[in-house]
């Protein structure tokens, strides 16, 4: 095989891959009733949008922002810093997430929407 049929192949498989990943966590999100694991949906979905910005992000040969003669071809640093910055707010969302689900698990004893929704309805 060719350096160009590698390049290709793996690029497609970083494709099929975030599909995969964004397929699964929309899943977990929509089919689930249990809080904590559309949570874990909503994590598997965020790392999918990771992997679909940082896949284009890198450019073959390459080098980093720097104005030199010897340097002709650069890559973009703006998609790695968007998704440290994603990473971040991610993580922030993830850990307001589980305390929400702490709370509610206080209130209602259980963290089943179906149970919750059936609580309010009879309340």
């Amino acid at each position: 095989m060719n350096t160009e049929t590698l390049l290709t192949f793996f690029g497609a498989l970083n494709h099929w891959i975030t599909i995969f990943l964004i397929v699964t966590g929309l899943y977990i999100i929509v089919a689930r009733s249990n809080m904590i694991k559309k949570l874990t949906g909503l994590v598997i979905f965020q790392t999918s949008v990771y992997l679909l910005y940082i896949g284009p992000g890198k450019v073959l040969g390459g080098t980093a922002v720097i104005l030199n003669d010897r340097f002709t071809v650069y890559s973009n640093p703006l998609p790695h810093v968007l998704i440290l910055t994603a990473i971040v707010v991610g993580v922030a969302t993830l850990a307001l997430g589980l305390a929400l689900v702490v709370r509610i698990k206080e209130a209602y004893g259980t963290i089943e929407e179906d149970a919750i929704f059936e609580q309010d309805r009879d309340a």
